[in-house]
């Protein structure tokens, strides 16, 4: 390989505060547009901005968990620049004295461990949202902007150019997004644009410590974007120079259909934006006190939760870390070994099963129709030998669908499982019968036409039969 990718991202979470960053504006999400505004937030004259003291705790919360420093004194800047969906023509952020520093963010792609180092986190507001009548800026003939957003709290988490891969970027994410969620301080819905992500990249030869020109692409609103996008750009930025071009420092944008980068301006530098301190905000000075008090706050992390359920439910490495991804799975897992569930049992089941339907209807585990205590009664179900796993995987979408206990579906469709042995019997005597040629083919040696007889007794039974009473028959009367 000839060049290496280097790599630094921007990641834009929105904050779950009720209230918008500096006024009372609700944050909620999908009203109609401009119905979340007021005076502050739309920038109108004489008006003065408070800060919403939740969106400090969130961000040292966050800081914290990410192992940054966290500033005792801080403050507001403004950053000049005109857009159409920036009210003020500057944007409330903070420059040279951010509310955190350093920090970092351990991922692990391909079995190796990488440290991700930050540069910082700020608090910042955020901008509107610019409507455009067509697919893109470029065909409309027309943009609308809807102002809702405006003043929604975000914190911006700036890392270091740590990563060399669209596939590390993408890894990075996924961890950030895991533990922001796990903190309660955003939901990091990228659909919903809670998070966003710019990533600048450079390529440079393998083997060299200089940095190569970058470019920026903004506003990707998925992983898969991400690592796209980071992917495409490198070899983008490789053809240009081999073919004895130079790299222009510039914003682009990734347009998913196409599955390109395009030019959107040339990149403007910190000097552009001509900072200076917002004068309408006092600074912000935390105490080792309160800094210890917010401290305390922070819940049991992912890799911390990983390492339990490997060693205190023996989970596998890979097991664990699916399920500790995301916080609502995580708490859905141990909510259904609380209510009598085998852990190993549980696990497979909300990573198969549970997470294919979940994938069928587009949701998530936060919408999932089956409470804990419901698939624990399943798989209880099973364990005792009411019902065989194949009937309890129809079951399962019975209760998805009619909200009912697995217990309840059981009964009103008679899936309870045949084990009486007398029974079993006769129906495998008759299966026997009726297939001469599977019979001579075990009783030759092919072992495999035993799974042939099953299958038909499974079918005679309608999936109730006992496969272990089954196989015991079926052995005993074939070898007789």
């Amino acid at each position: 390989m000839k060049y290496e990718s280097v790599i630094g991202l921007e990641v834009h979470a929105e904050l779950k505060t009720k209230t918008k960053i500096f006024c009372g504006c609700s944050t909620s999400f999908g009203a109609a547009p401009n119905t979340h505004v007021c005076p502050v937030c739309l920038g109108l004259p004489g008006v003065l901005p408070v800060l919403n003291k939740e969106v400090l705790h969130f961000a040292v919360k966050a800081g914290l968990a990410l192992h940054c420093d966290i500033l005792p004194f801080s403050k507001f800047d403004r950053k000049n620049y005109y857009y159409p969906d920036l009210p003020k023509n500057f944007q409330t952020s903070q420059f040279d004295l951010p509310i955190c520093l350093h920090g970092y963010v351990d991922i692990e792609v391909g079995g190796k461990q990488r440290r991700i180092h930050l540069t910082r986190i700020h608090m910042e507001e955020d901008a509107g949202k610019l409507v455009h009548s067509g697919a893109t800026i470029d065909t409309s003939d027309s943009s609308c902007v809807d102002y809702n957003r405006t003043g929604v709290p975000l914190i911006e988490i700036v890392s270091e150019p740590d990563l060399r891969s669209g596939e590390e970027a993408r890894a990075y994410l996924e961890k950030l997004r895991s533990i922001l969620q796990y903190l309660g301080v955003s939901d990091c819905r990228m659909e919903e644009g809670s998070m966003r992500c710019d990533a600048n990249i450079s390529i440079r030869p393998v083997g060299s410590d200089t940095l190569g020109t970058k470019t920026e692409i903004k506003n990707i609103n998925s992983f898969s974007g991400v690592q796209k996008g980071i992917e495409y750009e490198a070899v983008r930025q490789a053809q240009i120079l081999e073919d004895g071009g130079t790299i222009q420092q510039a914003t682009r944008g990734w347009e998913e259909a196409k599955g390109i980068t395009v030019l959107q301006r040339i990149k403007e530098g910190s000097s552009d934006y001509r900072y200076f301190p917002e004068p309408d905000l006092i600074p912000i000075e935390v105490s080792p006190a309160y800094i210890e008090a917010v401290r305390k706050e922070l819940p049991e992390l992912p890799d911390v939760r990983r390492r339990r359920f490997q060693t205190e439910m023996g989970l596998s490495a890979y097991d664990a870390a699916l399920l500790t991804g995301e916080k609502a799975t995580a708490d859905y897992f141990e909510e259904t070994v609380a209510a009598g569930a085998d852990a190993k049992v549980a696990s497979n089941w909300i990573l198969g099963d549970i997470a294919k339907k979940l994938n069928e209807e587009g949701i998530t585990m936060v919408s999932i129709p089956v409470s804990p205590a419901d698939l624990a009664g399943l798989l209880q179900l099973i364990d005792k030998g009411t019902i065989s796993g194949k009937i309890a995987k129809k079951v399962l979408p019975e209760m998805w669908n009619s909200h009912k206990t697995a217990e309840a579906v059981v009964k009103e469709q008679g899936l309870v499982q045949i084990t009486d042995t007398g029974e079993l019997e006769t129906i495998v005597r008759q299966i026997v019968a009726a297939n001469p040629q599977s019979v001579a083919d075990y009783q030759a040696g092919k072992k495999k036409a035993i799974g042939f007889l099953v299958g038909q007794i499974m079918k005679e039974t309608k999936g109730r039969a006992n496969p272990g009473v089954v196989n015991q028959l079926l052995t005993k009367i074939l070898q007789a």
